[in-house]
């Protein structure tokens, strides 16, 4: 091993270890002789930027990636990993950030798919059953075995995807981002599950752009940046140290709000009702205006996101924009009208996978850029490049798969494709889930840009944090209804928290109980 990957005192032998790999993909160097250690009963932290390389690393320690130079040593011995299936009969198990799951099979099937048990070659539901439920178990998770996963939310569907793969008994268990789509009751039970896994000697690899997630879980943080690997360190650094070693250079602002001079309304929400999901929803966004929703989950704040969007249908109420009211459940008819939707899952809802940058950045301006009926080509890359450059997305080129760009990346080609298309009334969900800080920072000065130009926004978010510092008023749901309203300014995550919880206390949930008590610990 090189100097930069020394023996630690007092820790086991690795049962991993990475030695300078390097891979590049076509004249992209992604890794550059890169070598870290895995050890049993311990949690290695993996930082960086999104695009720091992280994924492509532990793709090579699952069998998805081959390294171009260097070694893999499995229990101090050089290995080939050719594929995943090489890679799991040494114990070694993955849960990637896009969820492995069949989405028209049960939660019992995916828990064991591709190890289905069977009996006189059939198979033994039985079995299936009681070997998915022991997995589920593990990780206390309450969900119906015979349900279809595709009508699971996507915090669940996460959970079941981390039974999946602690069913196959890993020693070595890599988890790429697996908090991101959680509440807080689903990460405490994940980082019980974590703690139980260490005491039994199991190697953990450990992915997460939350920082107070590190010194929770971890036992040390290796650091990349562009490629290449910066620093080992105790879990516990401090987190602004961390963010120097991760973007090069210190953030002094987290939350770099510039607030214009406010115009006219651009969005009125008058009375919109949806059955089952909210009732009597009102509000207003005035060009220059950031405004924040929030709430704990099952609020009902994605739901009235897309039905502004056009997305799903109300019972009644009217959206307004610049003084027009729009036709409801109509998506195209709210994008002619300067509305930009940001999705809460970018993957499954933003974004087309299989196709360029370019391709995704027009998706929203196809039919009104046509000429004579026809896709105008060129005029669509010219404007696509533009927007790229602006927003600096990290590419190999515009005609590159998005599918391959890091996730911060890949949101602000979400945030392009309505820079493009003129939006001046932006729906934001979840607009920075899954991104680095880095990234978010990149982010936050983008929503600047468009509220400086007279743009309006609606934000939802599930970071206090993040909606206190970015956000210049908040509203609060509870129960599908605004509980209330707050100004950024002296308002505390305690009066967010008193408000979200204002029509539900008698009959709320255990998970929003849960999601209660650990924002307060976080506090």
């Amino acid at each position: 091993m090189t100097s930069q990957m020394q023996s630690v005192d007092n820790q086991p032998a690795p049962v991993l270890q990475l030695d300078r790999v390097s891979k590049s993909f076509g004249p992209v160097n992604v890794i550059n002789q890169v070598s870290i250690d895995v050890r049993p009963g311990r949690v290695l932290a993996l930082l960086g930027e999104n695009g720091a390389g992280k994924s492509t690393l532990i793709k090579m320690m699952s069998g998805v990636y081959q390294p171009d130079g260097g070694q893999i040593l499995v229990d101090g011995k050089p290995t080939e990993l050719p594929d995943t299936k090489a890679a799991e009969a040494l114990g070694i198990a993955t849960i990637h950030q896009e969820l492995n799951l069949v989405p028209t099979m049960t939660v019992a099937e995916n828990v064991m798919l591709g190890r289905t048990p069977r009996k006189f070659g059939m198979v033994n539901f039985k079995h299936l059953r009681r070997q998915a439920q022991a997995a589920l178990d593990l990780i206390g998770v309450d969900v119906d075995l015979n349900a279809e996963v595709g009508s699971l939310g996507i915090a669940r569907q996460q959970m079941v995807e981390i039974a999946k793969a602690l069913s196959m008994n890993a020693r070595i268990l890599i988890l790429d981002e697996p908090t991101a789509a959680l509440t807080g009751r689903e990460v405490d039970q994940l980082f019980k599950v974590v703690d139980e896994l260490k005491a039994k000697g199991v190697a953990m690899v450990f992915i997460s752009h939350h920082l107070d997630e590190i010194a929770r879980i971890g036992n040390t943080v290796s650091v990349l940046r562009d490629g290449q690997f910066i620093a080992e360190l105790p879990a516990n650094t401090d987190e602004d140290e961390l963010v120097r070693l991760m973007v090069g250079r210190s953030i002094e602002n987290q939350y770099p709000r510039e607030i214009p001079e406010l115009g006219k309304p651009l969005l009125e929400v008058k009375n919109l009702s949806a059955a089952g999901r909210f009732s009597n929803v009102s509000l207003t966004v005035r060009a220059g205006e950031v405004v924040g929703l929030a709430g704990l989950v099952g609020a009902g704040r994605t739901e009235v996101v897309r039905s502004i969007a056009g997305v799903d249908r109300v019972d009644s109420g009217e959206v307004i924009v610049a003084g027009k009211k729009l036709r409801g459940g109509d998506i195209s008819e709210a994008i002619k009208n300067g509305i930009g939707h940001i999705p809460e899952d970018r993957k499954a809802q933003g974004l087309v996978l299989g196709s360029s940058v370019e391709d995704n950045l027009g998706l929203a301006t196809l039919a009104s850029t046509a000429k004579a009926g026809l896709v105008d080509r060129k005029g669509q890359h010219e404007r696509a490049a533009d927007v790229a450059k602006k927003l600096r997305i990290r590419m190999a080129n515009i005609k590159q798969p998005i599918k391959d760009l890091s996730g911060g990346n890949q949101q602000k080609a979400v945030f392009g494709r309505w820079v493009l298309a003129g939006s001046n009334v932006l729906l934001l969900d979840e607009p920075t889930r899954g991104v680095d800080v880095g990234a978010k920072v990149e982010i936050y000065n983008i929503i600047n840009e468009i509220t400086a130009r007279g743009g309006a926004v609606l934000m939802v978010s599930s970071e206090l944090p993040e909606v206190l510092g970015m956000a210049d008023r908040i509203l609060v749901m509870s129960g599908g209804r605004i509980a209330g309203e707050l100004p950024s300014e002296g308002t505390t995550q305690d009066d967010v928290m008193a408000l979200a919880v204002s029509q539900v206390e008698d009959s709320i949930t255990a998970e929003a109980a849960a999601e209660i008590d650990s924002m307060k610990e976080d506090q």
